[in-house]
């Protein structure tokens, strides 16, 4: 699959007419779609299928978009997800997000926006798997396969990355020892055009101190460079 053919993306809309506009526009580009128009059998449909994108309304009946992203991310499933939703306002963006959301476009949208950002989101989840490949990260007595996500700790701990943590990793690993502007990762891990701050940027590495340092108030690997961006260090460094 490239980035922008042959996805098979799942459509969750009620909106009838909406939703098969939308899936005759992505034949055309040449995407692979469904329609489903409840929320409880999305949601399994999701789950037992592995699609590429998720193109889900908030406002549906059974379940909303906020719930069934939440679960979906629950089960372990990375799906991207871009929200289609009339409710624009600031705080549901930011919940949309919150809940593992990849994008959120409010409705009214032209549909050649709708396609831009659905190529945006593939384009980011390529670059991550192609970063990712045969890539094993180690530093601090960490082991992270970027890949599969999965970490083996320093402290004999394991667990999985989320995805824009293991994306922040992958984008840090490429360059390490050099500094890695915010700008650059949030154009990698989220896109240029959508809404989280660097802030978000500091929420996850922030997690992944809490996790991968010995001393997280003191890092000796995730370094921070004021006004900058960030840099990975693979051998200890003492504190910024």
């Amino acid at each position: 699959m490239t980035a922008t053919t042959k996805a098979r993306i799942l459509i969750v809309e009620d909106e009838q007419d909406l939703a098969e506009g939308i899936r005759e526009n992505l034949h055309d580009e040449g995407y692979e779609s469904e329609v489903i128009g409840d929320g409880e059998a999305a949601l399994a449909r999701a789950l037992e299928e592995d699609f590429d994108l998720l193109l889900l309304d908030v406002m549906l009946p059974g379940l909303d978009g906020f719930t069934i992203c939440e679960r979906i991310r629950q089960a372990g499933r990375d799906v991207p997800v871009l929200f289609l939703t009339a409710r624009g306002a600031l705080d549901d963006r930011l919940r949309g997000l919150g809940a593992g959301g990849d994008d959120y476009l409010p409705k009214p949208f032209h549909l050649g926006e709708l396609l831009a950002r659905i190529e945006a989101i593939l384009r980011r989840r390529l670059w991550l798997k192609r970063s990712a490949a045969g890539s094993v990260l180690s530093f601090g007595d960490n082991q992270i396969d970027l890949a599969t996500r999965e970490v083996k700790a320093w402290d004999g701990a394991h667990f999985e990355l989320t995805t824009r943590e293991a994306g922040v990793l992958a984008a840090l690993a490429a360059e390490p020892g050099k500094t890695v502007t915010r700008e650059t990762i949030l154009e990698k891990v989220w896109g240029r055009d959508l809404l989280p701050s660097t802030r978000a940027i500091l929420t996850i590495i922030e997690s992944l101190r809490s996790r991968l340092e010995r001393e997280p108030e003191a890092p000796r690997h995730l370094h921070t460079v004021r006004g900058v961006g960030y840099r990975l260090s693979l051998e200890p460094e003492d504190p910024q």
